[in-house]
């Protein structure tokens, strides 16, 4: 089936410099909006403990393919993803095509970059509040992003070599959560995530910032959500968005990586919602 499980409705949405931004639409059509925006080399498939769980009785739910992601068009040229205010572009095109009444956003990993790209450049005014998921918020040569527990991976994963390019995403898919995932959930991420060109991918990591400025200039509530035992975004970035974000609410994750949607989705689907529910 197109576009994951029970999709309700499937969007091109034209975003910046004229890439197409698959968008698809899950949920209760009149709920509260929320919009989830996916990480480094992801897809909408990652979001589907959110999209087919409880969220969905409540809340109008949209997820996105990245640009160089998923069924997204994936442009070649490497100003495509350095230059941030196409990021910021495709997320104002979505709101907007879709007439999303102040949606909260909520980005994991690299969305929580891709979100301070919309905020840097749009503002706040057309939102409602952020959730930074496992998420950078800066990408810094001091920010351990990504760390340095894995510099072969890195290496590997921007690779022109496909061997290498598959070894390389499966060290990084392995260190995605605290504990093994089953082998069916293991190929299906590997699957999406080999969708994503190496030219992609080296660009996105090539990116050097400081968003700063920005974290301490939100004026929507904030829940920073990360995990003790993440060893790719390491908990440091989520004390830094809390030490710069005014009044951000916490929420961390004893014991689980880098995907506290996935590895814990009862308590991740219950704190958004009250997230939410509080924003509005």
């Amino acid at each position: 089936m197109a576009g994951g499980h029970n999709v309700k409705q499937e969007y091109q949405v034209t975003g910046g410099g004229g890439t197409n931004i698959w968008t698809g639409e899950w949920g209760n059509r009149n709920g509260l909006p929320i919009l989830l925006i996916h990480g480094f080399m992801q897809s909408h498939l990652s979001w589907m403990a959110q999209l087919e769980g409880p969220l969905a009785d409540e809340f109008r739910l949209i997820a996105i393919d990245n640009r160089g992601h998923g069924r997204s068009d994936k442009p070649l040229e490497a100003s495509a993803y350095r230059d941030g205010q196409n990021w910021a572009d495709d997320v104002a095109a979505v709101i907007a095509q879709l007439e999303l009444d102040k949606p909260v956003l909520a980005g994991w990993s690299y969305g929580g970059l891709i979100m301070l790209d919309y905020c840097q450049r749009y503002g706040c005014g057309d939102i409602a509040g952020i959730n930074f998921v496992a998420a950078a918020v800066r990408r810094m040569k001091d920010s351990n992003t990504p760390p340095p527990t894995i510099p072969q991976a890195r290496a590997n994963l921007i690779s022109e070599d496909l061997a290498k390019r598959i070894s390389g995403t499966r060290a990084f898919l392995r260190a995605c959560t605290a504990t093994p995932v089953d082998q069916g959930t293991f190929e299906t991420w590997l699957a999406f995530n080999m969708l994503v060109p190496h030219e992609v991918r080296g660009a996105m990591l090539k990116r050097e910032l400081d968003f700063d400025p920005v974290l301490t200039g939100l004026s929507v509530p904030a829940l920073v959500t990360y995990c003790t035992a993440d060893a790719l975004v390491l908990p440091f970035m989520g004390e830094h968005a809390m030490a710069h974000i005014p009044n951000a609410q916490a929420s961390i994750y004893e014991g689980i990586g880098h995907s506290p949607f996935f590895e814990d989705s009862v308590r991740f689907n219950r704190e958004l919602a009250n997230f939410v529910r509080r924003c509005n």
